[in-house]
């Protein structure tokens, strides 16, 4: 399939979707939200696929919105690149949990922000021990979105994810499989050859069996995530609209310290 920020392949009853904006951090911008849904539609509705793979491509698996698109918008409506790519974002993450085949994020480098939401809403996550994680909202004066609210605490506990959610720190591979944010950790020569074989395996495995399985599980969580999701959208709305925000993204650009006043 012919995308532009995403490629797509299919062999051996496995589609490998991967991010393809490297040197943009794999961020997501409108195009990779769209080329990401695509991808995501045809795995679901191709008969051939039994497992997919999700990862990014060079050094990095997905490091959150593209913070360069927001920026655009700053002297006019802030909140606009917000409501076009969350709609995006939210799709992808639907497509993925309703997805009838087991979805695995290979998480091959640094992941932030939606970029963390993205590989916690796949069934399993298998994760590069060099990796770096970071949640990074609220240090840019916004407020998680993708799921964050619901599938990071389901995965970690309620505390550790306030924990994150407050204080922000970026904490490493060792930490995320402890905490169970991610199911397994490998060496990162050895990344692509583990995550091939856990694919390949589900993919020989009872499929059906996996997809009314998964069913199961989803009906547990889905209205949950749907009112979340609708819930994270307003919020990064009106996070974006204050001026706490604005120094934010002024202030990464600059590579200073914010001066948050809390408004």
């Amino acid at each position: 399939m012919e995308l532009g920020s995403v490629i797509y392949t299919k062999s051996d009853g496995i589609a490998t979707i991967t991010l393809n904006r490297s040197k943009a951090f794999n961020s997501i911008d409108l195009d990779l939200g769209d080329d990401l849904v695509h991808a995501l539609e045809a795995a679901h509705d191709d008969i051939e696929v039994r497992a997919v793979l999700l990862t990014g491509s060079g050094r990095f698996f997905c490091t959150g919105g593209d913070l360069s698109y927001f920026t655009k918008f700053l002297d006019t409506d802030p909140s606009e690149p917000f409501r076009q790519i969350i709609k995006r974002l939210n799709i992808a993450v639907m497509l993925i949990r309703r997805m009838p085949k087991p979805v695995i994020a290979v998480i091959n480098g640094a992941a932030g922000g939606a970029g963390v939401s993205l590989a916690a809403s796949c069934d399993l996550r298998i994760c590069a021990s060099s990796v770096k994680f970071r949640q990074a909202y609220t240090s840019l004066a916004m407020a998680g979105d993708g799921g964050w609210s619901l599938f990071i605490p389901l995965l970690i506990g309620f505390g550790k994810t306030m924990e994150l959610t407050l204080l922000d720190p970026v904490f490493g591979a060792k930490e995320a499989l402890e905490w169970g944010l991610v199911t397994t950790v490998v060496d990162d020569a050895e990344l692509e050859k583990v995550s091939r074989e856990m694919a390949s395996k589900l993919a020989r495995g009872a499929t059906y069996a996996y997809a009314l399985a998964k069913e199961n599980l989803n009906r547990s969580v889905l209205a949950l995530l749907e009112s979340q999701i609708e819930l994270e959208r307003t919020g990064m709305i009106n996070a974006s609209r204050s001026s706490d925000y604005r120094e934010g993204i002024k202030a990464f650009l600059e590579k200073t310290k914010p001066n948050f006043q809390g408004r």
